[in-house]
């Protein structure tokens, strides 16, 4: 990890190039990897290799560090669920249902807030100008350069937490119709994390970051004022209000930051200015398939957000709820085994259970 530099590195002279349109992106996308993948001769699993070897910089150090401040969120999340918020829901005296899945977004709620208000904190009140300027992000790229600390900080808590979270959405969290993907999402994550870090494509990794955690942050808020407008048999207006709120802003900004900025921002930086400013950068397909990939998944996370503005709107659903539960299989279910073995219904009532891929799992909390 390296030290933060305040020398021109930056280009502060370079003039801003203005942000393009959808159809401006596309075709000058298209058009600049047609002609990097006509250009690539000798393309291949042994060219990737000397590629790999040659250019990805990161020590065993690092690993470290990464493993054990993934074991620490863990931890920390095991911590403050049966230390704060297990007791917490229970004392507000809220429906089982919400008491089991409310520890899980007030968690979230508390990294994403933290992790997205440092990179706000990169983005806006340091020298960098990654997001008034995307392609600045590769001005003086060079291999095996050194990575600011303060970035460096960042890569180790967002990478860390991604690890943690793989095994958090399989092991800890409610199984949900999206859980697959989010498994998909996080892993693609933890590669863009790692790999950005190692070939020095840091900066724009900060961009990226940016851009996402701001969703997660309206997504926790929206689901614990879900959790808590109905609590002590008593129904609290302000929450569903804030329930409400939450929604709109949630749906407005998933749109803006991951569906207009993130790709006429970081998708314009990475196909298009990153080959001009470093001809023959190191794995530029492979960098940009997975943020392509990132991309899709927004998209198909974004028809959930339709589906629900849709529901709301014929009337199909009163209030505000996640569209991605397995309520109605879980009902299903439940039925089905209550038919087949009567004495199997007090397992549902069993603290801590949760339904994934219709099997009964006991969560690790």
């Amino acid at each position: 990890m390296g030290e933060h530099n305040g020398d021109d590195s930056m280009n502060l002279g370079v003039a801003e190039e203005p942000m393009p349109g959808y159809v401006d992106l596309f075709t000058r996308a298209c058009s600049v990897m047609a002609s990097a993948l006509k250009d690539c001769s000798d393309c291949g699993l042994e060219l990737s290799r000397r590629t790999l070897l040659d250019n990805a910089y990161i020590t065993w150090t690092e690993m470290g560090l990464f493993f054990i401040c993934a074991v620490m969120w863990t931890q920390m999340r095991r911590g403050l669920t049966g230390c704060l918020f297990k007791p917490f829901a229970q004392w507000c005296c809220l429906q089982p249902k919400d008491t089991a899945k409310m520890p899980e977004s007030a968690w979230k709620l508390v990294f994403y807030t933290m992790s997205w208000s440092y990179s706000t904190y990169l983005l806006f009140l340091t020298q960098y100008t990654f997001f008034y300027n995307p392609p600045s992000v590769f001005y003086d790229w060079k291999s095996g350069m050194s990575v600011p600390t303060d970035i460096a900080i960042a890569y180790l808590i967002q990478g860390s937490f991604y690890g943690h979270s793989i095994y958090a959405t399989v092991y800890m969290d409610a199984w949900r119709k999206d859980s697959a993907v989010m498994v998909v999402h996080h892993v693609i994550t933890l590669a863009l994390i790692t790999f950005s870090y190692a070939f020095r494509y840091h900066n724009i990794g900060v961009l990226v970051l940016f851009l996402h955690d701001i969703n997660d942050i309206q997504l926790e808020f929206t689901k614990l004022n879900v959790y808590f407008k109905t609590r002590g048999g008593s129904y609290y207006l302000i929450n569903d209000i804030l329930s409400n709120m939450g929604s709109v802003s949630f749906s407005i900004t998933w749109f803006w930051f991951r569906l207009y900025w993130f790709p006429l921002k970081v998708l314009y930086a990475s196909c298009v200015a990153s080959l001009q400013l470093v001809p023959n950068i190191p794995f530029y397909f492979f960098f940009n398939a997975l943020l392509l990939a990132l991309l899709l998944m927004n998209i198909y996370w974004f028809l959930f957000i339709v589906l629900f503005v849709v529901k709301v709107l014929t009337g199909q659903m009163k209030e505000v709820n996640d569209v991605r539960e397995y309520e109605e299989e879980e009902a299903s279910l439940k039925a089905k085994l209550k038919m087949q073995n009567p004495d199997a219904g007090h397992q549902d009532k069993e603290e801590g259970k949760h339904v994934q891929n219709g099997i009964t799992k006991e969560k690790h909390l």
